[in-house]
């Protein structure tokens, strides 16, 4: 297909395409407060005629809490392939709206200090910018050709930012309706304002809060101190075990599942230009931990963490109390990468920690959650040709990212339907999302809708 008149259309009708993201902007469609049901109900609307308009199969779906807007393209014939793309119409509260220089959903164009222009309003860029990325570009393409090249069903839920409550459920009804070759996910950002990325790998989660116990009761540490066991000890003992000299954790079967980065995809990231230095420098640290002979970067993206997030026993309150505790806890989590069982490493940190429990101890477990991490294949076709796309559209290689987090959608795609998810966003990291004051950069919008022609383009080749 010819890209030119369509990229062309996508210039020349902008100003249309900003006017329309305005319009969705004004709809103050806040998940997690009940006074704004209406609007969500309304966002649901907006956008599910927009897409009918444009001779999507589009209809807004009830749930137990927001809906779901589901619209379908299926007129490019059996023989082309078919994603899902995912995105959210719903927003964060505006609070604290004093600091909001204009409001919230009152959306407008402002300068940037560096002089690049702005779209400033509550879900600019989370996620109602994003999403009309690809719907803008569907539009300039039906407009231009007549059609869309492979066919599409979109998935827009109206609860991502209050814990999307309906998603699983909606999922588990509907697995063959959404289920298809790749889901694509526009919730991401780019590597910076030059630079698009593709975000391949999201690292599972594992919690685990771990409880000691001893004596029935506190106990004064003069008339009990020394033949009295102190939980507290047991346990600063059993945590500081987690990792060897060298940073490596030391459960048994940890690493299993573990994989080396490819090379290229190691150059790759070698040629962002990342400076671990100053990644920490930035929050204080003067020296990396964690794994010898990995990277700032690796370790982030994709190596597997234990990590102790809080730890409490005893007396902690002002002044002095002399007591030994009759119980401490913890609060762990494990970073998974790979082929991680989070399954597995739970049972493994589990019995890590009975095994070191001395006589007189006895412990106690509380999950927090489990998920596994996400990968796409490197090989995957996709991957290569969105990635070809975004170059043509940018001028510059495509980063190959990591996240150190994990986006929940994206393991259900995984687990419930099958699909791996081609995660590519416009956003930056000075947008402000969850703040006031939330912009998206016209050019993440206007180039964000010229990329996602030319990756719809390049799946259907």
């Amino acid at each position: 297909m010819a890209l030119t008149p369509v990229l062309s259309r996508i210039d020349t009708s902008f100003d249309d395409s900003l006017k329309r993201l305005f319009d969705f902007i004004r709809i103050p469609s806040i998940s997690t407060d009940p006074a704004h049901a209406a609007d969500c109900a309304r966002g649901a609307e907006w956008l599910a005629g927009e897409l009918s308009a444009l001779g999507f199969d589009a209809s807004v779906r009830p749930t137990a809490g927001h809906p779901m807007v589901v619209a379908h393209w299926t007129k490019a014939g059996p023989d082309k392939p078919h994603v899902l793309f995912y995105a959210h119409y719903d927003v964060q509260p505006v609070d604290p709206l004093h600091l909001w220089e204009t409001p919230p959903f009152e959306p407008r164009l402002a300068e940037g200090p560096d002089g690049s222009r702005r779209i400033v309003g509550r879900g600019a860029a989370d996620d109602k910018g994003q999403l009309l990325t690809f719907v803008e570009a569907a539009r300039a393409l039906i407009a231009e050709t007549g059609g869309l090249p492979i066919n599409v069903t979109i998935l827009s839920e109206g609860e991502e930012e209050s814990g999307s409550p309906s998603l699983l459920p909606f999922l588990e009804a509907n697995r063959a309706e959404l289920s298809h070759d790749v889901a694509l996910v526009c919730d991401t950002n780019m590597w910076d304002r030059q630079t698009p990325a593709i975000t391949t790998m999201l690292r599972g989660l594992v919690g685990e809060e771990v409880t000691i116990h001893a004596a029935d009761q506190d106990l004064h540490s003069g008339m009990f101190g020394g033949p009295a066991l102190n939980p507290i000890h047991v346990l600063a003992r059993i945590l500081a075990g987690l990792h060897d000299d060298a940073g490596r954790v030391t459960l048994p079967g940890f690493y299993d599942g573990v994989p080396e980065i490819p090379d290229d995809i190691r150059r790759n990231w070698d040629g962002l230009g990342f400076d671990g230095d100053a990644f920490l420098a930035s929050v204080g640290l003067t020296a990396p931990a964690g794994e010898a002979g990995r990277t700032v970067l690796e370790k982030i993206w994709a190596r597997p963490t234990a990590e102790v997030n809080g730890i409490s026993g005893g007396y902690a309150g002002d002044g002095f109390k002399t007591v030994l505790p009759a119980k401490a806890s913890a609060k762990v989590s494990f970073r998974l990468v790979g082929d991680q069982d989070p399954v597995a490493i739970r049972a493994a940190f589990r019995a890590y920690v009975t095994e070191r429990l001395p006589a007189g101890a006895r412990v106690e477990f509380h999950p927090h959650g489990g998920s596994p991490a996400i990968r796409l294949s490197f090989d995957n076709p996709a991957l290569a040709k969105g990635a070809a796309a975004l170059q043509a559209e940018w001028g510059k290689p495509t980063a190959i990212i990591g996240g150190g987090g994990s986006i929940p959608v994206v393991g259900l795609f995984k687990s419930l339907l099958g699909m791996d998810s081609l995660m590519v966003g416009f956003g930056l990291s000075d947008d402000r999302i969850h703040s006031p004051n939330e912009k998206y950069d016209v050019t993440s919008y206007h180039k964000g809708i010229r990329s996602w022609a030319r990756i719809i383009d390049a799946l259907a080749g």
